[in-house]
Order: C-alpha cells, then structure tokens, then sequence
C-alpha cells in the first residue's frame, strides 16, 4: 500500500479490500456504476462509513450518480498494489497450513504462498499444490533475502516466539499470526493476531447477550 493511503486510519484501510472484491464482482457481471448503499448491501458496512471512507481519497463518485466502477476498480487496484505479487512464507504445515497451501489465495493474483517450513522429516523436501516444503532449521536461508517480507504462522504457541525471534532476523516485515501467543516483536515488524478460538467465543457470547440488530451496529 502506497505512503499516501497508510495515513487515512486503520479502520478505513481494513476495509478496503473488501471493497475492491465486491468491485471485481461488479466488474465481472458488467455492472458499470454503484450507489454506496448497494455497496453497503453487498459489504455490510453502513453507506455512511463507505462515503467516509472513499472521501480520504477526494471525489470518488457524484452525488445522484454514483460510482462508476470501472474507476474505483482501477483505483483501489493502484491504492492496493493489486498489480505487483507479494511471496509470503508459511511457517508450520499442519492441519491449518496444508489447507492454506490448498487455498493458496487462488482469487488474490497479488498474493502467493512462495515456500514452507516444517520439522515433519516426512514433508521435508515434498511439494503441496507446487509449494515447496523446507526444513524449519532452513529457514534463515531460504529467507534472508530481498523476495519475502511476509510471513504466515501456523505452528504450536509454545514455539511461536522462537520462530518469530528468526522470522525477524530473517527480513520478514509482517506476520499474521494464526497462534494463540501474543508475539514479542520490534516496533518495525507489523503483526496481525488472528486466534481463531477467542473468535469463536466472541460470537457465542455476543449471540447469547446482544440482539442481531444491536451486534450489527
């Protein structure tokens, strides 16, 4: 994402590829304008959030009309570097990595699962969906270049921060952590903490204590 889009706020830039897929939906079926609240429809984001959020870019749409889709297709494409292809490492090819390797982020053209890392003798030296498998004592070597900056964790928490510790030594900039360890890292490194558990037990507890109406708000 570009220096100029990293100053609108965090919430705004969460959002924005979700806007860009419902976009490429549109685009596909030839839908060639959108008024925010079929977007708000399609996305489940208030329409008043959506004009909020398209206004940090200036004049996006017309008042009456709309937004044409083609111009915001191509402009969250440059807003996001839907052009340029991002490797990421996955760290840990268990049950949840061999199905990220499966998936490999088949509608993301950007975004490719390049290598993993495993201690499974037995996945070692393998290929899942062409993606090589290495060695986890490999790992400083097959990442410590200039390809890779982005990594998935998907190993058992109590190693996690022994992982992350060589993740950084190793020129990884962001990791998307799918363990329940909060991760000790450098104010440089950009973690995304996905536990999928706390999740789980969030929904139930907002399913037994708040109205679908006032969860949706």
């Amino acid at each position: 994402m570009s220096n100029e889009t990293m100053k609108i706020p965090q919430a705004t830039a969460k959002r924005l590829p979700l806007y860009y897929r419902f976009l490429k939906n549109l685009h596909s079926s030839g839908k060639q304008r959108v008024s925010s609240a079929e977007l708000s429809e399609a996305v489940k984001v208030d329409s008043a959030t959506i004009r909020r959020d398209f206004s940090y870019f200036g004049a996006l749409g017309k008042k009456g009309y709309g937004y044409n889709v083609n111009y915001l297709l191509t402009f969250f494409r440059k807003t996001l570097d839907q052009d340029e292809l991002t490797k990421v490492a996955l760290i840990g090819v268990g049950n949840l990595g061999t199905a990220f390797l499966n998936y490999n982020f088949l509608k993301n053209n950007n975004t490719r699962i390049d290598c993993a890392f495993d201690v499974d003798p037995n996945k070692m030296g393998t290929k899942i969906r062409d993606v090589p498998v290495y060695p986890m004592d490999d790992l400083e070597k097959y990442l410590g270049n200039d390809d890779i900056h982005v990594a998935i964790l998907t190993v058992p928490a109590p190693v996690a921060q022994v992982i992350t510790d060589r993740l950084v030594n190793s020129n990884i900039k962001a990791i998307l952590n799918f363990t329940p360890a909060r991760l000790n890292v450098p104010p440089s490194i950009r973690v995304h903490h996905i536990d999928l558990a706390v999740e789980l037990q969030s929904l139930i507890y907002f399913l037994k204590h708040y109205p679908t109406e006032e969860a949706e708000e």
